[in-house]
């Protein structure tokens, strides 16, 4: 499974701690050239100006089990990815009316009860229509919110995706990358004004340190 890190090293921390917490990007459609990766890559480039260590999981790259079937390697990578990140941010394409099939698999490869419990999740949706994945992330923000995931407000929804990004995927559409990179901004001051002094707070009642390495 390919997962791709970078640290950011070389940012004011004046409100956070020595090791930054992560960031998982997941892109939950195993479809070759989609548009949902491309979407993705600004909301993870924003994140990482703010700051934030980044983790990306590409659908196209992974190998993941049916219920029933026994787990994959990818999909235990998967789900200690899952569980190792502060937050998710999760992306769909709009198929038929739902989210991709891709990111339901991702989903449930992620165990029960599942290792989004208790994460921020942040949701992005593509579509090449005119009223954008609007159902797709309305049935997206339910089953999250099922798995006791905290999903945040103010997902994005990108209408008309294919004329968002040209053909080397650079967005072209300045309303769209604002709105990427805002959702990669609400998230980072989610965590920085709540999560992070929660998780703070117990490492030092439990004598630990008070980075997120050992409080979380």
């Amino acid at each position: 499974m390919a997962v791709a890190a970078r640290v950011v090293t070389d940012k004011a921390t004046d409100n956070w701690s020595d090791a930054m917490p992560t960031i998982l990007c997941i892109s939950g459609t195993s479809r070759p050239g989609n548009y949902t990766a491309r979407a993705l890559a600004l909301v993870a480039d924003e994140l990482s100006k703010s700051g934030m260590s980044v983790e990306s999981i590409d659908g196209r790259e992974i190998r993941l089990a049916f219920p029933g079937e026994l787990p994959t390697e990818d999909g235990q990578r998967l789900r200690a990815a899952v569980e190792g990140a502060a937050g998710v941010v999760l992306a769909t394409p709009e198929y038929h009316g739902s989210f991709a099939a891709m990111t339901k698999l991702i989903i449930e490869n992620l165990g029960f009860p599942s290792a989004l419990a208790g994460k921020p999740v942040a949701l992005v949706g593509v579509a090449g229509g005119r009223i954008g994945a609007i159902k797709s992330l309305e049935q997206l923000r339910g089953v999250c919110a099922h798995t006791g995931a905290i999903v945040m407000p103010g997902a994005v929804s990108i209408a008309g995706v294919r004329g968002a990004f040209d053909e080397d995927g650079h967005c072209t559409d300045e309303a769209v990358e604002e709105s990427l990179r805002g959702l990669a901004r609400s998230l980072t001051d989610f965590l920085r004004d709540f999560v992070c002094p929660k998780h703070t707070l117990e490492a030092m009642v439990r004598g630990g340190g008070t980075s997120w390495s050992t409080a979380i």
